[in-house]
């Protein structure tokens, strides 16, 4: 391959066939954290696209870790199954799988958005949603207790648990979500966390829970496997998480046996400033994996396959992952390869429909899965 996105990637012992990834997006479609039809069609057609990777949106560890009803879970081992389908499927299309495991805390027990994305109530289901710190996320949301060290540890073993169901369910990898203004991150920032016990206060104590979660999902997870960790690199408020603090948390997760650090912002509070626009947060991405020595992923508002090329062409990041762009255009992966001019692999249902010089996918068998 003559450029630069469509070179494989090899994480451990799992390689991905080229550098573009699914971001995690959430469907709000689940009903008791199960998956269904909608979430076999939906990531299997992006799938079908010739995406690298594709990631399931947020997963919640526990029913309280829900953003909404809406979310897919890992609480349970019933759970399992309707993702192994998906999972199977995926491979199917020669494509790799992951899962994002996350603890929405403060920003818990809300409606779906197509509801009109509001606190529940009692009536309707909603529960008591936790944080570090008793501080809301805004004024129409919960008002969350703060975490004991039994409730600390109880979200640590969560974690490890829905790492080990996603090991049943055949992912080829898992990202632990610290990043969007939820749990994990709710740790990181001073603006949400303001305990005064080995949780709070310094650099170590703030970042001590998602070291932990990282050190139990480690310990479970097939050591063979690649760890991704999502984090927001920055607050874009003075005060809070910061990217100086991003490098130095990148590196400790190298240490502990993070594979790659999936790089976004934001998110933490409401009315943030952020200057958003094309290709936005690749340069936090760029300073942690030269600063950190640790690979990583770039994301937010890439669409042009020639700008996505030269990010990871650059050595700004390893992996670029679309989200909306996907949303509008599943087949995105094999337009951008006809565009540089490279050789794409089709689906053999579609290969009537291909380019010259495509070649017909072929799926992952379980050697390969490994």
């Amino acid at each position: 391959m003559s450029t630069a996105l469509f070179t494989p990637l090899k994480l451990r012992s799992v390689e991905f066939a080229n550098r573009i990834g699914m971001a995690p997006m959430c469907q709000y479609s689940a009903r008791d954290g199960f998956a269904n039809d909608w979430h076999l069609v939906h990531l299997g057609s992006r799938a079908q696209g010739g995406a690298g990777m594709i990631m399931l949106e947020a997963t919640a560890v526990t029913p309280q870790g829900r953003i909404s009803p809406g979310d897919l879970g890992l609480w349970k081992d019933e759970q399992i199954f309707g993702l192994k389908r998906i999972v199977d499927f995926i491979h199917s299309q020669g494509v790799r799988a992951g899962v994002q495991l996350a603890h929405a805390g403060r920003k818990a027990s809300m409606s779906i958005p197509f509801a009109g994305e509001r606190l529940l109530s009692d009536a309707e289901g909603g529960w008591q949603t936790v944080a570090p710190s008793p501080l809301p996320f805004a004024e129409n949301t919960s008002q969350p207790v703060a975490l004991d060290q039994a409730g600390i540890e109880a979200v640590v073993a969560a974690f490890a648990q829905a790492a080990r169901r996603a090991g049943e369910a055949g992912f080829d990898f898992v990202e632990i979500h610290a990043a969007h203004g939820y749990l994990l991150h709710q740790f990181l920032s001073p603006l949400s966390n303001q305990r005064t016990d080995s949780y709070g206060g310094s650099f170590a104590n703030r970042t001590r829970l998602v070291l932990q979660v990282v050190d139990a999902v480690r310990a479970v997870w097939p050591a063979h496997l690649p760890l991704l960790v999502r984090i927001s690199a920055t607050d874009w408020r003075e005060g809070g998480w910061n990217p100086d603090e991003s490098v130095e948390l990148s590196r400790l997760f190298r240490e502990h046996g993070v594979d790659l650090v999936d790089v976004s912002t934001g998110a933490l509070v409401p009315h943030a400033q952020i200057p958003v626009g094309p290709h936005f947060q690749v340069e936090f991405a760029r300073r942690i994996r030269r600063e950190a020595g640790i690979p990583t992923a770039a994301v937010g508002l890439i669409t042009d396959p020639a700008r996505a090329n030269a990010i990871v062409q650059d050595g700004d990041a390893d992996l670029v992952l679309l989200g909306r762009e996907l949303l509008r255009n599943p087949f995105w992966p094999e337009e951008a390869a006809e565009a540089l001019k490279e050789p794409a692999s089709w689906p053999v249902q579609y290969i009537r429909a291909a380019p010259k010089g495509a070649t017909q996918r072929e799926p992952l068998t379980q050697d390969k899965v490994g």
